[in-house]
């Protein structure tokens, strides 16, 4: 992989490798390997497993926390219908904050050297390496510290009573997002919504990379115009 001056080296550790792509960066990561083997990010074996996540492990380490928040918002006087409202509307709050991560952070054009590195950390590397089966869920060590503040915008705009339920739904939202995005790229769908939800998200990294930023469904890039050209995605 040649640009300009400089070659990756795709033998070796990649993350510190790709920043040095400088401007060359956005064109060589926008060029997709398919295979279902990932590179290697880092020297160090602890570092590299910290990147690698089996896709079970975030519905496994997260529902639980999910129930306990929902169950605190029961606990402080809430009906069970009025919860199931409340974390309808955090599922909700989270398509939305699923569309913008993904189009205005994880799409951010970058440079400079640690721009390329962080960049393909957070996301250049699934678009380099879109089947890369271990590093399509966030790991849950990052989220969990993304929680933290994620919390605290919950708590500006909540009660202290429908906070807990509030950030179980976006929680829920998140798992729902991780586990179909996997599916996605892994799956095989026989009937027609997720088989045209798959074709969606390949659209966006086989054909339109700089549209159709929603994966769990269309509905903020329909009211953004972010929705790509309405031609179908190569199979891959």
């Amino acid at each position: 992989m040649v640009a300009q001056e400089f070659t990756v080296d795709l033998d070796k550790p990649l993350v510190f490798q790709v920043g040095h792509l400088g401007e060359a960066y956005e064109e060589w990561v926008h060029q997709p390997i398919v295979s279902r083997e990932g590179p290697r990010f880092f020297e160090s074996d602890f570092m590299e497993s910290l990147t690698r996540t089996v896709w079970w492990a975030i519905p496994s380490i997260w529902l639980p926390v999910i129930c306990y928040f929902v169950l605190k918002s029961v606990r402080m006087g809430h009906t069970l219908p009025e919860v199931a409202l409340i974390v309808v509307g955090g599922v909700f709050i989270w398509t939305l904050l699923e569309y913008t991560l993904h189009r205005f952070l994880f799409h951010i054009k970058t440079k400079s050297y640690w721009g390329n590195t962080m960049h393909y950390l957070l996301h250049g590397c699934h678009h380099k390496h879109p089947m890369d089966g271990l590093r399509l869920v966030f790991p849950p060590a990052a989220t969990a510290i993304l929680l933290v503040p994620f919390w605290n915008m919950v708590k500006l705009f909540s009660t202290p009573s429908t906070t807990p339920a509030l950030f179980g739904g976006g929680l829920l939202g998140y798992v729902i997002y991780d586990c179909t995005h996997y599916y996605l790229h892994h799956g095989q769908p026989a009937n027609e919504v997720p088989k045209n939800l798959k074709k969606y998200h390949m659209n966006h990294h086989f054909r339109v990379q700089d549209k159709g930023f929603g994966i769990t469904s269309s509905l903020w890039d329909r009211v953004f115009g972010t929705l790509p050209p309405s031609k179908v995605a190569k199979k891959i």
